[in-house]
């Protein structure tokens, strides 16, 4: 499907600049990340937004974000066309998620010497959680722990550092982004399984409208059923997460 195939409304409500502006976060591995000597972003979300812009006959804008935090903000205020979001009920107040795309597991790492052995003895008083401020693993900790206090750290990739700098007891984040923390930094572990699966998605600002909403929950379906996201894994080299089953449609 190309621009003299979409109704001219639909089309308004995705780029009503002329060209879809995609707000990337480049805090989540999994999703994007910069390429070391151009400094251009690249992955997961970056292939479907090319994709997206592509069927949509538009330009391309990326909007690059350090944080999911900032990421979702954007299209809070309604400066981003879409963007690439872990679906949360606080977030979903303003934006309108598709189905997710990709599934990731949220960790727990500790010190070697931590007594804690499982993710659910987490939760107690007297322990303090490390996350990424604004993370979608901020926005479920903080409605789900009970005993345990938060610290925020400024950025996703900034968790395990600010951990370690500030002598708390646990650092709650994406598995991958721990995992290559953790091989850089000795005597860190991580705990067994996952405190939750975060479900990652495309979404925009809600008052662009159900039709809109509808045609990005259909592209989204239709990138996975084809294989392209299990594609643009491969060869971004995504380890650790899988592609999201197939949801029905309205």
């Amino acid at each position: 499907m190309t621009s003299s195939t979409i109704d001219p409304s639909l089309l308004q409500a995705f780029a009503p600049t002329g060209v879809l502006r995609a707000s990337i976060n480049v805090g989540n591995p999994i999703l994007a990340g910069r390429n070391l000597q151009t400094q251009e972003p690249f992955g997961v979300s970056i292939d479907l937004a090319r994709e997206l812009a592509g069927r949509l006959g538009v330009d391309l804008k990326l909007v690059v974000w350090e944080s999911a935090g900032e990421s979702v903000q954007a299209a809070t205020d309604d400066i981003v066309d879409i963007g690439f979001f872990a679906i949360d009920p606080k977030r979903g107040e303003s934006v309108a998620f598709t189905p997710p795309y990709i599934l990731i597991e949220g960790a727990y790492l500790v010190a070697d010497g931590s007594p804690l052995q499982s993710n659910e003895e987490v939760d107690q008083a007297g322990t303090t959680v490390t996350v990424g401020k604004g993370s979608a693993y901020d926005l479920y900790l903080s409605r789900t722990l009970k005993n345990a206090s938060i610290e925020r750290a400024p950025t996703s990739p900034a968790v395990v550092s600010y951990y370690l700098e500030h002598g708390h007891d646990v650092a709650a984040g994406v598995r991958q982004q721990l995992e290559a923390d953790a091989a850089k930094h000795a005597g860190l572990r991580l705990l067994p399984g996952h405190f939750m699966v975060i479900r990652q998605a495309m979404g925009m600002n809600r008052a662009r409208g159900e039709a809109a909403i509808r045609y990005l929950s259909q592209f989204v379906e239709e990138m996975k059923a084809s294989g392209f996201v299990a594609q643009a894994m491969k060869r971004h080299g995504i380890q650790g997460a899988a592609v999201a089953p197939a949801e029905a449609q309205a």
